[in-house]
Parts: C-alpha cells; structure tokens; sequence
C-alpha cells in the first residue's frame, strides 16, 4: 500500500509540475478607453455671422399679399414673420395637425384658393407673390 501511495504522490506531483509549465491564458483584453474626441470646429474670433443677401433684399409683395402683410417692400424673413403673426393672431392654424394652416379669404387669395396648405407649401406659394 506504501507503494500505490508514492506513486499516486509521484503523479500528482507531475500534474502539478505541467500545470505551472503550461502557458497560462492571458486574461481577456479590456477595450481601450475612447478618447475624448477631439473638437473640428476652432473657436471663432468673435466675428458674428453675415445675413444672405438674398433673404435681406426688400421685395415689393403683391396686391393679395399686401393686404395681409402691408405694402411697403420687405425682405423674405420679415413677410414669413408676418404671415405667421397673421395666422396666429387670427387662430388659422390647424388645432389637430399644427404644420396646417387653415386659410381664411385674404389667405384662399395668397395660396391660390387652396382652403389648407402646410406650412412648407406656404412659403413655396408665397414666393410666387413677391418681386
């Protein structure tokens, strides 16, 4: 029996052995933490940014268009502004869908006797009524 127990001490010893000459795994890489991004845009030198002079071109609106926003030539931004103090003073926007806008007689004349029109078609409609 003092035999089986050296040799059974023998192989565990060499078990053992193998075990601490094995390669031992490498434990999983962790993801490298990001970077914090770094900014394209360089800050600007306090220069503000110039209108297009396209939307700042005074431009004499038509008869129709005139009654809702007034005679005298305005720039494109200031005949939008407008339009929409009009509609909003006068409850003409859709209460369902808010992008509608609900024309009322001087309006029906501005967007072609349409009765509702949303308000990307407003814009398109109203350029053909400015010179």
């Amino acid at each position: 029996m003092a035999a089986k127990k050296k040799t059974a001490a023998k192989k565990s010893a060499k078990k053992s052995a193998k075990k601490s000459t094995k390669k031992a795994k490498k434990p999983a890489k962790k993801a490298a933490p990001k970077k914090a991004a770094k900014k394209a845009a360089k800050k600007k030198t306090g220069a503000k940014r110039k209108p297009n002079a396209a939307f700042m071109k005074a431009l004499t609106p038509s008869a129709s268009l005139a009654a809702v926003v007034g005679s005298a030539p305005l720039p494109r931004t200031e005949v939008t502004k407008k339009l929409w103090a009009y509609i909003k003073k006068n409850g003409l926007q859709d209460s369902k869908n808010r992008r509608n806008i609900n024309a009322d007689d001087k309006l029906k004349e501005v967007f072609g006797g349409k009765k509702t029109v949303s308000m990307f078609e407003m814009t398109k409609l109203v350029a053909g009524h400015l010179k």
